[in-house]
């Protein structure tokens, strides 16, 4: 059941509050992923009409061994009766798994199409998207509700036929076995859902407390036993309050669910006496017409028969009572996924999108930008400069002064909402996205490394890089001794998330990785703002070479960096305020001067204090 389900024959509040229309159209998008697999999902609905009728024969089999083998002392036809059950049920069970085979077939495969086309739909959507969206609703989106799909083609679709065929094939039998004794079996089902919708208001109840205090109870466990949050606990000595208020949490967890097992163990007492009512009732009205009535029509085969059917027919028939329930609940599954998949990706290319050469170097050329993560709010205005093909620009600026969206609009990590961001001449959005991302190179603060080997982080820039590229690459990056001095060399774990390595290591290893990348263009988010003084000459030298003969747009925090620029751009509020070199701007006793007095300043005196 996937997560936020209540039991069966209920919706929770925000399930009748979020439930879908089921529209014509919904309906046929969602047969748009069944139709490749009409074939197989033909079989399956075939098999389960012919189960139907397997169904059936044990009974009626039995009927004739009591009324004709056993009662008519007939021992060669007992045999055959016999063997003609075996071989009745040995098929019904055979069919059974083609069927369960075949079903679960079609089901993983129609979630394997989806979770390829919301995988690559996602890889297609702007960075805005990554960073507004939870990752924890991208992930259910991803994982959960597609699985779920699984269980809506392979259990909802498919019971709801079974129990159709069931109860069709039941009913039609039972009237032609005998019609009075079915009609007493059949007043029984009422019955049957009156404790069924009580109980289950009652354990739905306790299951969504049970829930609640189980989300309480993850979140201890995630947030107290995680890096950061373990490490938080045992700086401030704070493990007993944290244990108190786990095991106040895990005792509250254990009360609620012993409660819902109790409920649903008397809602099991009521149901067995229900279901066991109906063919005792026909017991009864069988035994009257026979002893009373001497109505020979009704033979101790038929009752025994018509028991074995009846109680074939009230499960089913229970299960189409809440068929309402499952296709809400399947139709607002797929709702969910189809909200993904209809956001359209705001970054792509436009019709005939250009790959110029980059040969001869690349001149950026940012023309009246303006940009807003909002429409209220505007964050930069009227944003204009130039870097000419092979120099560096610094880019300092306050806090959120907007240089990090200055530099991102140059990959089109968003676009620009006004005037434009050119490169050669062209507008960067009229360039292939994936050949001018391929010629930019981003270093930033925080290294991220995926969990792998040295190796797969570095192939990740190019995959079909030889083991000299790699290690050339990491010799410029100051990087190679420390790898080859691990025990597994290039083939060194670097853990989730480089958890193995230093800060400085990472740094540098993704400087190699963009120097396998070779762009014509760098952004650089100063990768060495929060280094120690050795780890920051090793990564100042290996930027130097990377740097060398490349434009490059650099996000400066240190002087030492700032100095190296050709020339230095300020922002503020969106605007560059000033720009020029550094002896230049100290002088307008501006915006930079101010930085160069608060910010700068400071870690001169930190580096001069940390020398001394």
């Amino acid at each position: 059941m996937p997560r936020g389900f209540g039991p069966r024959g209920f919706l929770t509040e925000e399930e009748k509050q979020n439930a879908p229309k089921i529209s014509k159209q919904l309906v046929i998008r969602i047969l748009r992923y069944l139709k490749p697999y009409w074939l197989q999902l033909l079989i399956v609905f075939a098999i389960i009409i012919l189960s139907s009728v397997l169904g059936l024969l044990p009974s009626l089999i039995t009927a004739r061994i009591i009324d004709e083998a056993l009662l008519g002392k007939d021992l060669a036809l007992l045999i055959k009766l016999v063997v003609l059950a075996i071989f009745t049920l040995a098929m019904s069970n055979i069919v059974g798994v083609m069927e369960s085979y075949i079903n679960s077939w079609v089901s993983n495969r129609i979630v394997l199409d989806m979770k390829n086309e919301m995988f690559s739909h996602l890889q297609a959507m702007p960075h805005s998207f990554f960073t507004s969206e939870k990752q924890g609703d991208i992930i259910t989106r991803m994982n959960s509700d597609i699985s779920g799909v699984a269980s809506v083609i392979s259990s909802v679709l498919t019971n709801i036929i079974s129990n159709i065929c069931t109860v069709v094939t039941t009913i039609v039998a039972l009237f032609r076995i005998d019609a009075k004794l079915s009609l007493v079996g059949i007043l029984v089902i009422p019955l049957l859902v009156l404790p069924t919708k009580s109980a289950g208001r009652n354990r739905w109840q306790l299951l969504s407390e049970s829930r609640e205090k189980t989300d309480e109870l993850n979140e201890i466990v995630n947030e107290s036993l995680s890096v950061s949050g373990s490490l938080l606990i045992k700086l401030f000595t704070r493990e007993e309050a944290v244990n108190r208020k786990f095991e106040q949490a895990n005792k509250e967890v254990i009360d609620l669910s012993t409660k819902e097992s109790r409920a649903g163990s008397w809602f099991r007492v009521i149901m067995g006496i229900f279901t066991n009512l109906g063919p005792l009732l026909i017991y009864l009205a069988g035994g009257y017409l026979i002893i009373k009535m001497n109505d020979t029509a009704v033979t101790v085969g038929t009752i025994t028969a018509t028991v074995s059917m009846i109680n074939r027919l009230y499960r089913p028939v229970e299960s189409l009572l809440n068929v309402s329930v499952d296709l809400t609940r399947s139709m607002a599954l797929f709702t969910r996924i189809f909200s993904y998949l209809d956001m359209e990706p705001e970054i792509k290319n436009r019709m005939n999108p250009v790959k110029p050469s980059f040969s001869s170097g690349a001149e950026i050329r940012y023309d009246h930008v303006a940009f807003r993560y909002t429409d209220d709010i505007p964050l930069i205005e009227d944003l204009s400069f130039r870097v000419p093909s092979g120099k560096m620009y610094a880019i300092v600026g306050p806090s959120g002064s907007g240089k990090s969206t200055v530099v991102n609009l140059l990959p089109r990590l968003y676009d620009v909402k006004g005037g434009s961001v050119r490169v050669n001449g062209i507008d960067v959005r009229d360039i292939d996205l994936t050949y001018l991302r391929s010629n930019i190179g981003v270093v930033t603060q925080e290294a991220y490394m995926f969990n792998g080997t040295v190796r797969d982080n570095l192939l990740f820039a190019k995959e079909d890089a030889t083991q000299e590229e790699l290690e050339e690459a990491c010799r410029i990056a100051n990087i190679h001794d420390f790898i080859v001095s691990q025990p597994d060399g290039y083939d060194t774990q670097v853990g989730n998330r480089g958890l193995k390595l230093s800060g400085g290591e990472k740094q540098r290893l993704s400087i190699a990785r963009v120097i396998l990348k070779d762009p014509k263009i760098l952004i650089l988010d100063e990768a060495t703002s929060s280094l120690d003084s050795i780890s920051e000459n090793s990564i100042q030298n290996a930027l130097d070479v990377l740097m060398k003969g490349r434009t490059s747009i650099v996000i400066a925090h240190r002087l030492s960096t700032i100095l190296q620029a050709d020339r230095i751009l300020v922002i503020s509020d969106g605007k560059i305020v000033e720009e020029g070199g550094h002896e230049e701007l100290i002088e307008k006793n501006g915006v930079y001067r101010q930085l160069y007095e608060t910010q700068f300043r400071k870690v001169i005196d930190m580096e001069t204090s940390r020398q001394d």
